[in-house]
């Protein structure tokens, strides 16, 4: 590899007017992909590969001796981003102190104080982290409910976690805030949701009062092809997916959908009901109230999603 910036080691803000970057300069090699910004106030050339290891060297710049790497941050080191939508750009090193210790208080960074044991700490690569289950518990205590089980599915999926393991230990926790909701989201984490949409509509079916539906069911015609359904109920032929911005904007993602669906619709009899965000946050209830009518039940009435999402505790 050619010469690197900063010998391709990550580096902040401040120490950029050393490498002959000003502000300006700084911006334009952000813009133009020379540079990658690993968080708020740090940055890494672009040709350096993005690994834990180099995700490691960014936070060891930013975090103080008496903190420990949680939330969000600990879950990205690993290679996982459960960022809530929007956050990312904004994304901001969470860290956390014991009670009674000084409050990371650093621009850039997120500090809060909790109860922590030491075996819900490791040391890696020169950071403190918290472990994947004490990560997954905090994510599911403290996010938006859709998104804390779209945390938790992502952290299973990456196998990062067992969950039996973690609601065992979500079930021993006492004065925790949001404690009630980990340890019911905790029973319904599936490793097998391949994306946060079809998270937050597992939870809708389940906040609904449906029968849980069968992940990534997978339909073999007579010519061997596979095709596979993201929640459907197989043996009522009815198959519920998430269409999402990212992966069913594209006209010919949405024309493949399209067709998929028409072909099992036509050879084997499935009928569908299609949830995108805006069906299943806010006040529209057609996404349940047309699974509900396929499957001969009445949804139960909507308790989240009516309003953004309250702000998050400050402690613990």
């Amino acid at each position: 590899m050619s010469w690197l910036l900063n010998d391709g080691h990550p580096f902040t803000t401040a120490q950029a007017s050393d490498l002959g970057l000003t502000p300006k300069s700084l911006r334009l090699h952000v813009q133009h992909g020379l540079v990658r910004r690993e968080f708020r106030g740090v940055y890494l050339d672009a040709r350096v590969p993005d690994s834990r290891a180099s995700r490691l060297r960014s936070l060891a710049l930013v975090v103080p001796g008496n903190a420990v790497v949680c939330d969000e941050t600990a879950a990205w080191v690993r290679g996982v981003e459960v960022f809530a939508p929007g956050r990312r750009h904004d994304f901001e090193p969470s860290m956390v102190v014991r009670h009674n210790g000084t409050r990371v208080d650093r621009d850039g960074s997120r500090g809060r104080q909790a109860i922590l044991e030491a075996e819900d700490i490791e040391y890696v690569g020169g950071v403190h982290l918290t472990t994947a289950v004490r990560t997954t518990s905090d994510l599911l205590r403290r996010m938006y409910r859709p998104y804390a089980l779209a945390a938790g599915d992502a952290m299973a999926r990456a196998a990062l976690i067992d969950v039996e393991e973690l609601a065992d230990y979500v079930a021993r926790l006492k004065g925790f805030r949001g404690i009630v909701q980990a340890r019911s989201l905790a029973a319904l984490i599936d490793p097998r949701s391949e994306s946060p949409g079809e998270s937050w509509q597992r939870l809708r079916i389940h906040d609904a009062g449906f029968p849980p539906p069968e992940p990534q069911f997978e339909v073999v015609d007579d010519f061997g092809r596979s095709y596979f359904i993201d929640l459907p109920y197989p043996e009522l032929l009815i198959g519920s997916e998430f269409d999402g911005r990212e992966f069913h904007t594209d006209e010919a993602h949405v024309l493949h959908d399209l067709g998929r669906r028409d072909y099992l619709s036509e050879v084997f009899g499935w009928r569908w009901v299609l949830g995108t965000r805006e069906r299943l946050f806010g006040v529209d209830t057609s996404f349940e109230d047309e699974l509900g009518a396929l499957l001969g039940m009445t949804p139960l009435a909507r308790w989240w999603g009516h309003r953004p999402p309250p702000a998050r505790p400050a402690a613990s």
